[in-house]
C-alpha cells in the first residue's frame, strides 16, 4: 500500500506590514475652539477607526500593555476593532478599565510612547481608539459582583484612585462606602476643562457600578471631625484613604494676597460647575504643569481672544505637563515665557504686575531635574490684571493622625509606607498618583493589600480579581507580558 505523504502544516500569516502614518484624528479649528469650551477632540468614524487599528502589528511582546499602569488589554481591542468587533472590542475595554469613558479622553496614553509603530513613525493612536470601541460598541453594561463577603469597607475620596479601589472591591463581593467632600464625585478630574472631558463622561463611567454594593456619600468629609479611625469603629473592616491633592500651593511671595490673584484649581472648579467666571484682560499663568495647562487654555477662552501668558522657572523641555497640552496651548497662541521666576505681584489694591526674575538652569536636584538660579540684576515687569497661580498642589491632612505614619509622596499625595500601600493602623491603606490613570494603578495595588488582609481576617486565601461581568474566567495579564515598564 502507497504511503501518504503528510500534510504539511498550515503556512503562518505574514506579519501585517508596518504603517507609519496614522489616520488623522479630527479637531476643532483653532479659530473655533478657543470662542468656547467645546470639545477638541472628535471621536473616529467606523472606518477610520478600522483603518487606525489595522495599523497595529500585534507584537507577541505587548509593550503598549506593560507600559499601561492598569495593565489595559489595548492590544486586544485593537486587535477586535481591526475585524470590526466592535462590542467585543468595548467589552475587553471595560473588563480591565471601569474608568474608560473618562480615560479614552484625558488618559496620557503612556502606551502610546512605547509603542513599536513609533520607531517608524506614528504610534498607534491607542487611547483614540479605545473611544472607538466604547462610542461604536455597546459600552452600557454593569459590571456583577461576586458573592457578598460580608465585609464592609470605606474609601475616603471618590477621585480615580478612590472610584479604581471602589471597583476593584465590590467586584469581589465587598460592600463599600464611598466618602466625597464635593458635591459629586471625579476628585481631580472634576477640574479637567470640559474642552477635554465633562462630568458627564465620570457619570457614565460611575453608572456601570449600579449593581454593585456601592454607596457613593457626597458632601462628607472625613477628616477634622470625622477622623478615619472612627470609620473602624463604626464598624467598617477596612478604611482606604485616597484623599488627593485637593489644596493648591501658593507663591510665597509679596502681593500674593491682592484682588486678581487666583488659585488654578479654584478657576477650574468654578468653570466646571456652569458659574459665570470673569478675569480680567491681561492674564498670566504661573506653572508649567497640567493644572498650569488647563488654566492657561480655560482662561484662553474666557477671554476671547486677549492675550495669554504662562511663566515657567524652568524650559521648555522640563515642563512635566503633558506634551499634547503644551502642543495644543502653543497651537492657541499662548505666550510662553520660560526660565523666569515670579518674585512680586504689584498693584494699589489690585493686581496690576507680576514683577519676574530671569534664572539660569544649574546642577540636577535629587530627582533630575536642573535646578533654577536667580540672575541678578535681571527683574522685569509683565503688565497684567489676573495672576492665576498654578505651582502645584497637596493634600489637606487636618485629622489624619500621625498614627498613619503617612509617606508624604513629592507630587503631595499622602501614601502607606507598609506592603501595598497599608499604614501603621492595621486595617487602614492609603494611595494617590500624579495621573488619572497612575491613581488607578496604585489603587489596584492596594486593593489587592485590602482584600489579603480582609481574607485574613475571614481565614481564606486571596484569589484574583474575578471576571467584571461574571464569567468564570478570573483576571490575567495577556499572553507575552513580561515586566511593567513605568515611566
Amino acid at each position: 500500500m502507497a504511503s501518504v505523504a503528510p500534510t504539511p502544516p498550515a503556512a503562518k500569516p505574514p506579519p501585517p506590514k508596518l504603517n507609519p502614518v496614522r489616520v488623522q484624528i479630527p479637531e476643532e479649528s483653532v479659530p473655533d475652539r478657543t470662542q468656547d469650551f467645546r470639545e477638541v477632540l472628535h471621536a473616529y468614524s467606523k472606518e477610520d477607526a478600522v483603518l487606525e487599528a489595522k495599523r497595529c502589528i500585534q507584537c507577541r511582546r505587548p509593550w503598549c500593555v506593560e507600559a499601561c499602569p492598569i495593565s489595559q488589554d489595548c492590544r486586544e481591542y485593537i486587535t477586535l476593532l481591526a475585524v470590526r468587533d466592535f462590542d467585543g472590542a468595548a467589552r475587553v475595554t471595560l473588563q480591565d478599565n471601569p474608568l474608560s469613558t473618562s480615560l479614552c479622553k484625558v488618559c496620557y496614553h503612556y502606551c502610546e510612547d512605547s509603542c513599536v509603530v513609533k520607531k517608524k513613525g506614528v504610534p498607534i493612536a491607542i487611547r483614540q481608539l479605545k473611544r472607538a470601541a466604547l462610542e461604536l460598541g455597546n459600552s452600557d453594561l454593569a459590571y456583577v459582583p461576586s458573592k457578598p463577603r460580608g465585609q464592609r469597607v470605606a474609601v475616603v475620596g471618590g477621585g480615580p484612585a478612590g472610584l479604581q479601589a471602589a471597583w476593584e472591591l465590590g467586584l469581589r463581593g465587598y460592600g463599600v462606602t464611598v466618602f466625597e467632600q464635593e458635591p459629586v464625585v471625579g476628585g481631580l478630574m472634576q477640574t479637567i476643562p470640559g474642552y477635554r472631558m465633562t462630568d458627564a463622561d465620570v457619570q457614565t463611567d460611575r453608572a456601570r457600578f449600579r449593581d454593585l454594593d456601592v454607596t457613593f456619600l457626597t458632601d462628607h468629609r472625613v477628616g477634622p471631625e470625622f477622623p478615619p479611625e472612627q470609620l473602624l469603629e463604626q464598624g467598617y473592616q477596612a478604611v482606604f484613604l485616597s484623599i488627593g491633592t485637593s489644596t493648591h500651593r501658593v507663591l510665597g511671595i509679596p502681593g500674593e494676597e491682592l484682588p486678581g490673584v487666583v488659585p488654578a484649581l479654584q478657576l477650574l472648579k468654578r468653570i466646571n460647575r456652569g458659574e459665570t467666571v470673569r478675569i480680567g484682560e491681561r492674564v498670566v499663568v504661573v506653572g508649567g504643569g497640567d493644572v498650569a495647562m488647563d488654566s492657561v487654555r480655560s482662561a484662553l477662552r474666557l477671554c476671547h481672544g486677549r492675550p495669554v501668558t504662562l511663566v515657567y522657572r524652568r524650559s521648555r523641555p522640563e515642563m512635566p505637563a503633558d506634551p499634547e497640552e503644551i502642543h495644543g496651548a502653543e497651537q492657541e497662541g499662548i505666550r510662553f515665557l520660560f526660565q523666569k521666576a515670579p518674585v512680586r505681584i504689584v498693584g494699589a489694591g489690585h493686581v496690576e504686575g507680576l514683577v519676574v526674575q530671569s534664572v539660569e538652569l544649574g546642577a540636577p536636584d535629587a530627582g533630575g531635574r536642573r535646578t533654577p538660579v536667580n540672575v541678578p540684576g535681571s527683574e522685569e515687569t509683565l503688565p497684567c490684571d489676573t495672576v492665576i497661580v498654578a505651582v502645584g498642589q497637596k493634600a489637606d491632612l487636618t485629622g489624619f493622625g500621625l498614627e498613619l505614619d503617612l509617606r508624604i509622596a513629592p507630587q503631595g499625595w499622602p501614601e502607606g509606607k507598609g506592603e501595598r500601600f497599608a499604614t501603621a493602623t492595621p486595617g487602614v491603606f492609603a494611595a494617590g498618583g500624579r495621573s488619572v490613570v497612575y491613581a488607578m494603578g496604585n489603587a489596584i495595588e492596594a486593593a489587592a493589600g485590602i482584600d489579603r488582609y480582609l481574607c485574613g481576617l475571614r481565614g481564606e486565601t486571596p484569589q484574583p480579581r474575578p471576571d467584571a461581568f461574571g464569567a468564570a474566567t478570573s483576571y490575567h495579564l495577556p499572553a507575552g507580558y513580561t515586566t511593567p515598564i513605568r515611566t
